[in-house]
């Protein structure tokens, strides 16, 4: 997600070129993305240096009009039930609603996701023809592998 100040920034930037006070100069500016998907980065931040950059927290927020999509496409026109399934079970978890352990733990079904035993079957499932594929970009940027710094 973008760090608040950048949007800022270009309000700023749009009040000035078109000389006008209203929100992005007046200019109807769309702005998409998942705001459950991840915070802003700080370098060396705390976890809240990172909800004070999250354009959730800016002045500007309350002045934009918000829409929610409705329907997942990818169920939609590919009639993709496991994806309506993962998605539903991830809306669950970001809205607070699946059962969790008395440690807080949400427990996940078997078939939620691909369970694997070690580093290099991990690397082979999701990158599995990279000898292949290695140079494409577009193959290599529709996989990626998160993991928090130890």
């Amino acid at each position: 997600m973008s760090n608040k100040k950048a949007v800022e920034a270009l309000n700023r930037t749009l009040q000035d070129s078109r000389s006008n006070t209203d929100v992005m100069g007046g200019m109807v500016v769309l702005l998409a993305g998942d705001f459950r998907q991840n915070l802003p980065v700080i370098q060396k931040g705390t976890p809240a240096d990172e909800i004070k950059a999250c354009l959730k927290s800016s002045i500007l927020w309350n002045k934009v009009t918000k829409f929610s999509l409705t329907t997942n496409m990818r169920v939609h026109l590919y009639n993709d039930i496991n994806a309506g399934n993962y998605a539903g079970t991830l809306l669950k978890i970001g809205d607070g609603r699946l059962e969790t352990d008395a440690e807080g733990c949400v427990k996940l079904t078997r078939d939620f996701c691909n369970l694997v035993q070690s580093h290099s079957e991990l690397i082979a499932s999701v990158y599995s023809d990279l000898t292949n594929n290695m140079h494409e970009d577009e193959w290599l940027c529709e996989r990626a592998i998160l993991a928090q710094k130890k």
